[in-house]
């Protein structure tokens, strides 16, 4: 039986924090990762959090009164030059996991100031024929 709908791609993701984190997520989403900080819409600014946009990803970090990092559910976000990426997160005292099980994608995960824990993952370099 067909749908009478289609998934084009995911508008954003939502993080969980505390009250008050909103400074760690800046210094963590803009600061390290350089994302642009979003304007929320006054009805919902008024919820505390923060969201942020980098390239097409979208994040929505939103305050809950009994925040509990999230340990094992994580956004995987697709990056372009991913050394890069873990270096600077390297450079920034975050700790950088790599983990070789996803075939035919290089990627490693890591927590945001919070402890929420982030993937990131590009393809993996297509082998060349000797």
């Amino acid at each position: 039986m067909g749908a009478d709908f289609t998934f084009e791609r995911i508008d954003h993701v939502q993080l969980d924090i505390p009250a008050g984190a909103e400074d760690e997520c800046r210094a963590f989403w803009s600061g390290v990762l350089g994302m642009t900080e979003l304007e929320k819409p006054p009805v919902l600014k008024a919820r505390g959090g923060c969201w942020f946009r980098g390239g097409g990803v979208e994040v929505h970090l939103g305050v809950t009164p009994d925040f509990r990092p999230s340990r094992k559910g994580h956004p995987g976000i697709l990056v372009h030059s991913l050394d890069a990426l873990a270096a600077r997160l390297t450079a920034h005292g975050h700790e950088v996991r790599w983990d070789h099980d996803l075939p035919g994608h290089r990627r490693f995960h890591t927590d945001d100031r919070l402890g929420n824990r982030l993937e990131f993952l590009e393809p993996a370099p297509a082998p060349t024929e000797a």
